[in-house]
């Protein structure tokens, strides 16, 4: 082939795979080059075993050349973010308290993967307890600048050309926001669409799972993939759900309708972020309306916050009380002020979160989407923390269907994403209307 095959995206891989140009075995190899080349200074794997991801690719290549039924991902490599069980290897969750810890059983979403084809590469990392305390792993586009978090060797991987598509988790925002500092495209579907069995729990009521990829299609592709209902999943709706990746190749029918939020936060917008987003939106034209959004909407960041910070002190007490000396400065007195919160407290916030779906619901009967920012700017410096998610926060606790596309150049030249929300369960929609906005505002550039 003329280009490297850890180049290709997956779509390309999958049709290369397929036609017999290109072998699993020689688009793992490409990729385990890639990292050799390139991991030790962005440091973006958990755990990487050569030999066991070679053995899987070589496995699928014999099935593809007895003429076996192959998924839409035969062959491809997948990176997974390290809070996602897997049987044949560890799920450390970012912080040594898990160090080497195996499960007997693989997630759902592992599940579906090896039945799509998959190779699993390997375990990207993740900030501690896939919270709020960063670790090891840097930027590819500078290694001063944190990928942000908690899905930050998800994010970094794809960037970096190390693996063409990569699973990551979103409670907040941390799909959406590392996918901009990192300059690739980041999708969470509807809250719901993807099982979560098998994932660490960190927020009952929140955790969303998501995708990493280098095109709008491929990251469509691999949600597909792993999309479907489980009972296990109190989350997960026992109905059907829309192919994200025919919305991503379709045309719009009509020019869509779009919808900004002057919200009370895009303060903390960088200047270069806020001077791209406008020229974005003066390239929408009279496609896009500007809102000012009762007080309240603004108020649901504190609604999350909350939700959050109480159910995770729930959920893993049993970490925090037996290994409170190993949990970071960072992550201790969030989990001090989430033991505060009081039944009532969260409650209320529940009933304020369920208000706040009917309100969106309403909405995008007008709207087909709403433009917002992925984040407050480039990648901020490489630390503990790994950026604000605030611009990420309404939407997650909606469980609205978000992609972000890296559309913004900052002003040290790092990207930055411009982020679109969409209705609940209409995901193919969303990235329908997605690939509208790619194409016209190419055409307005050209």
């Amino acid at each position: 082939m003329k280009i490297k095959p850890h180049s290709l995206s997956a779509t390309e891989a999958a049709v290369h795979i397929a036609a017999g140009r290109l072998s699993s075995v020689q688009l793992v190899t490409s990729c385990l080059d890639r990292i050799a080349e390139t991991d030790g200074a962005i440091k973006a794997w958990a755990h990487l075993d050569a030999d066991h991801a070679l053995e899987q690719a070589a496995v699928l290549d014999r099935r593809r050349q007895a003429g076996y039924a192959t998924g839409p991902l035969h062959g491809i490599p997948v990176g997974l973010k390290d809070i996602v069980d897997t049987r044949d290897m560890p799920t450390q969750r970012g912080t040594p308290i898990f160090a080497g810890r195996q499960t007997e059983e693989d997630a759902r979403l592992v599940e579906l993967l090896r039945e799509a084809g998959a190779v699993i590469l390997g375990k990207t990392v993740t900030t501690e307890l896939a919270f709020v305390h960063g670790n090891e792993t840097r930027n590819p586009h500078n290694p001063d600048r944190t990928p942000g978090g908690s899905s930050s060797g998800s994010a970094a991987a794809v960037a970096a050309g190390h693996v063409p598509l990569a699973i990551g988790t979103q409670t907040n925002g941390s799909v959406i926001r590392p996918a901009s500092f990192c300059g690739v495209f980041g999708f969470k579907p509807t809250r719901g669409t993807i099982s979560r069995t098998g994932v660490l729990q960190t927020s009952r009521s929140l955790d969303q799972i998501g995708t990493f990829a280098r095109t709008l299609e491929d990251a469509a592709l691999l949600c597909d993939a792993i999309s479907g209902y489980d009972q296990r999943d109190s989350e997960s709706f026992p109905h059907a759900r829309p192919s994200t990746l025919a919305g991503a190749r379709a045309e719009a029918p009509v020019e869509p309708e779009l919808a900004w939020f002057n919200l009370p936060f895009n303060d903390r917008l960088s200047d270069a972020a806020r001077e791209g987003l406008e020229v974005v939106m003066e390239g929408f034209g009279a496609r896009i309306t500007r809102l000012d959004p009762a007080d309240q909407l603004g108020e649901l960041v504190a609604v999350q916050a909350r939700i959050h910070e109480y159910e995770i002190a729930q959920h893993q007490a049993d970490v925090f009380n037996s290994h409170w000396d190993q949990i970071s400065p960072t992550l201790k007195p969030v989990i001090e002020r989430a033991r505060q919160i009081s039944r009532a407290e969260y409650e209320d916030a529940l009933a304020v979160k369920a208000s706040a779906e009917s309100f969106f619901a309403e909405f995008f009967q007008d709207y087909d989407a709403i433009v917002a920012p992925a984040a407050a700017g480039e990648a901020p410096a490489f630390g503990p923390a790994t950026g604000d998610p605030i611009f990420c926060t309404l939407w997650t606790l909606a469980g609205l269907p978000c992609v972000t596309l890296p559309l913004l150049v900052g002003e040290t030249g790092l990207p930055i994403g411009v982020q679109l929300i969409g209705p609940a369960h209409r995901d193919d929609r969303l990235l329908r209307t997605a690939r509208w906005c790619q194409t016209h505002l190419a055409a307005e550039v050209a």
